[in-house]
């Protein structure tokens, strides 16, 4: 593992160096692409000074919240709809179609029904984050073993009781895989609905650099955003281990 994180370390540091170089020896501006130590100078400036402060929290408030309220009703609907088969054929195209639509398209009715600010934002990342925990769910839940289940009706278990002693603990990696993957686009679903109706967030900072045409500062602001989603991965693995844990120890 420290083999493989050094190797990981060598080659950011080798992408950085060629990138730097590039940009030294072709001559481009840094309006065009700027290099690795003007970012660092402007992501730096940005930290030091407070300025990216302010932003970085309305995006971490507004993730939480869309994760938070996205992956609350996705897991409780891929429950009821994988315990409830005429539920499931009634409802799931209606579940796909909400999916197909882009969110950038929904955007705009986001801001008109719900205002510019937070509250668009947390819509549409708890609108992308919602489907891939449904979804995960409701496959985990329909891929214990029959042996099992059958087990369990001799013993003469309720409905719930199966639900909580054998479907949940047996879909819970896929469940959690299904949560990882939300995390991710969450993120995503805050920086767009940023783009529209915001005025605060790494979103919003983006759309501003971009009309003051300070490509460092953009750059400065993406990696802001990729710090950002790697510690909530990161953070949600740890979870994961620790939600697993009983499990791995009686195995």
């Amino acid at each position: 593992m420290t083999r493989a994180r050094l190797a990981s370390l060598l080659l950011l540091a080798a992408l950085l160096a060629a990138w730097e170089a590039a940009c030294r020896t072709l001559g481009l501006p840094k309006l065009v692409l700027p290099p690795p130590s003007a970012v660092a100078t402007s992501l730096w400036q940005g930290l030091a000074s407070g300025y990216f402060w302010p932003h970085l929290q309305a995006t971490m408030l507004e993730l939480l919240l869309g994760v938070a309220g996205g992956c609350a009703v996705g897991f409780g609907a891929g429950i009821a709809l994988a315990e409830s088969a005429p539920l499931r054929r009634l409802l799931m195209p209606y579940v796909v179609a909400s999916q197909v639509v882009p969110k950038l398209a929904l955007a705009p009715l986001f801001v008109l029904w719900f205002g510019f600010g937070m509250t668009s934002t947390v819509v549409i990342t708890a609108l992308i984050c919602f489907f891939p925990l449904l979804e995960n769910t409701l496959t985990a839940l329909q891929q214990v073993p029959p042996e099992r289940l059958e087990l369990f009706r001799m013993l003469g278990a309720t409905r719930a009781q199966t639900l909580w002693r054998l479907k949940l603990p047996s879909g819970l990696p896929g469940i959690l895989a299904g949560l990882r993957v939300a995390v991710v686009l969450a993120l995503v679903g805050a920086v767009v609905g940023e783009f529209i109706g915001a005025s605060r967030g790494l979103g919003a900072l983006v759309i501003a650099s971009q009309g003051t045409m300070d490509t460092s500062l953009m750059f400065a602001v993406l990696v802001l955003i990729a710090a950002l989603g790697m510690s909530v991965y990161q953070a949600t693995l740890l979870l994961e281990r620790w939600l697993l844990l009983p499990f791995t120890r009686n195995s």
